[in-house]
């Protein structure tokens, strides 16, 4: 895995490694999941494009990274595809952050009852999917925490 060209963009930047930490991701799904039995398709999409997003940051973050550019969004996702993570799976949410930023931002009722759930089916996948990716890392003696923060006591790593 090697992350130098979103460093050196500055699309990313190095931090403390953190403990995996799916919570976040695993409440968005079931925000979204109400937000679709609400029959409110707009943020049910939204969520569930954001428990992907969450899930992504929760491998950034257990490997030692954040986003730190203007588009953390496609950060995120870029940092994905670096570390071989499904590139499918990443341009499918790509195109979604597009839909979610017309529901957000631009119309009402932009998303439809079926394209909210298969998004919210994808999401659910790519959180198992991120789980399983990471438990394969752990399991990969050549993935660590970048070096800086070996052998250094947590105040240090600041």
């Amino acid at each position: 895995m090697n992350y130098d060209k979103l460093l050196v963009d500055y699309k990313i930047r190095k931090v403390e490694p953190k403990e995996f930490d799916l919570s976040l991701a695993e409440r968005d799904l079931e925000s979204a999941k109400h937000s679709f039995d609400s029959e409110d398709f707009d943020w049910a999409l939204s969520i569930a494009y954001n428990a992907a997003l969450q899930a992504g940051r929760a491998v950034m973050f257990h490997l030692g990274y954040k986003p730190s550019s203007g588009e953390p969004h496609r950060a995120v996702f870029e940092f994905l595809k670096a570390a071989g993570f499904d590139p499918e799976q990443i341009d499918y949410f790509d195109r979604i952050r597009k839909t979610r930023h017309t529901a957000i931002y631009d119309a009402i009722d932009a998303v439809s009852r079926d394209a909210a759930s298969e998004v919210l089916a994808e999401a659910n996948i790519f959180v198992l999917k991120i789980r399983t990716f990471v438990q394969e890392i752990r399991t990969d003696k050549s993935v660590s925490p970048p070096a800086e923060f070996k052998n250094k006591k947590p105040e240090e790593r600041r």
